[in-house]
């Protein structure tokens, strides 16, 4: 007879242990709680500084086609924040890259990922990544580019030559030590002397040992976040990730340590997402310097992606990791960030609801909040909204 009782074996001498799991804990699952002192939140300054230049509100646009093209670049510029064109997408690929917008757009939701990935599959272009850059500039936009990185070798002495302010190294998964049968891959650590006098960001990451070993490299800025994005499915197909607020958490630590040890401060950027307010707010009060979203600036009137949005793992042509998904187009870019607005969801107005929830909690500056408490809190959302969930949620969906 077998039995499953673990009792009837000795395990006492054994060195194995079972793999166990910690608690991850994402937006709906935690609450900030208001301080003892309160603020009026036209003295709240959520500024955001990166390398020499300070910005007015600490959110960018994430590097995505359906969300950054030159003209965005320059138009968040204006706003006091960041845009991040993909030097690896459409833009740097193609003369017209609006035609190739256009078709992606028009297409079914089935033809439309076969049709992202031919239409990447075309090299990017080095008088391409110049020109962008010089235009933005011309234009009195904040040049932050990137790439992934393979291709960083080749196109970072491009940017730097074309006057780029900001580089990001961007992929799915970042570390500093990798391993590849390559002779020589590349070296954050020299990449940061070649590109001397341009800050360099790097991600993505969610791991207190690996965003260490990210900022002994001398870069300049950390994006965190595996798989949380609208338009990703790196966790779907890879299984990878982790809830965002522990993410944010974990890394802010690793900065802390950092700082405590060189005296030089590296920001981290949550990146992906993030949908509301509160989720910004929680986003900076778990540790973040900045945020960094993508779905809710693809539903901006205007928006290359024409109500569309897609993830940079979308095109790849043997395990694609993304969907094209539906935002629409629901409003301009400044009601998205400033309002005003009528919408009571939390989906306009951004840089208020973040002004309020810092002032609520007696917060100032973005330093300040880091300090705020936060609780675990899964009925955050339910507790007492019954009446809200029946006109809202009629199906309990």
């Amino acid at each position: 007879m077998v039995t499953s009782e673990r009792t009837s074996i000795d395990l006492s001498s054994s060195t194995v242990r079972p793999k166990t799991l910690e608690h991850a804990y994402g937006f709906d699952d935690v609450a900030i709680v208001p301080g003892a002192v309160t603020t009026n939140p036209e003295l709240v300054e959520p500024t955001f500084t990166l390398g020499e230049h300070t910005f007015r509100i600490p959110i960018l646009a994430s590097a995505m086609d359906g969300v950054v093209d030159p003209k965005f670049a320059v138009r968040m510029s204006e706003a006091g924040g960041l845009a991040v064109l993909n030097l690896d997408g459409l833009w740097a690929k193609y003369e017209d890259a609006d035609a190739i917008l256009e078709q992606i757009a028009s297409a079914d939701l089935e033809e439309s990922t076969r049709i992202i990935q031919s239409v990447y599959q075309e090299p990017s272009k080095e008088h391409l990544v110049a020109e962008r850059i010089e235009w933005i500039k011309a234009n009195g936009g904040t040049a932050i580019v990137s790439v992934n990185p393979q291709n960083t070798k080749r196109f970072a002495p491009i940017t730097k030559e074309a006057g780029v302010d900001y580089l990001v190294v961007a992929s799915t998964v970042t570390t500093a030590r990798h391993v590849s049968r390559s002779l020589k891959g590349l070296r954050l650590d020299e990449l940061v002397e070649q590109m001397a006098g341009v800050p360099i960001l790097v991600g993505n990451t969610v791991d207190f040992e690996a965003t260490l070993e990210l900022m002994e490299t001398g870069i300049h800025a950390v994006l965190i976040g595996v798989g949380p994005g609208a338009a990703c499915t790196s966790r779907e197909v890879l299984g990878i990730g982790m809830p965002q607020v522990s993410a944010t958490i974990e890394t802010a630590y690793a900065r802390d340590v950092y700082f405590e040890r060189t005296g030089r401060y590296v920001p981290i950027i949550t990146d992906g997402g993030l949908r509301t307010g509160g989720d910004v707010s929680k986003s900076i009060c778990a540790g973040a310097d900045a945020v960094m979203i993508g779905s809710p600036f693809a539903a901006t009137e205007g928006a290359p992606g024409r109500g569309y949005h897609w993830g940079m793992a979308t095109p790849h042509a043997e395990l694609p990791r993304g969907v094209r998904v539906n935002v629409g187009q629901k409003h301009s870019l400044d009601t998205l960030l400033f309002g005003p607005t009528s919408r009571t969801d939390g989906t306009e107005n951004l840089v208020g609801a973040l002004r309020t929830s810092m002032a609520t909690c007696g917060a100032t500056n973005i330093k300040e909040f880091h300090a705020t408490r936060m609780i675990i809190a899964p009925s955050i959302k339910t507790e007492g909204k019954i009446y809200q969930m029946a006109q809202t949620r009629p199906a309990g969906i």
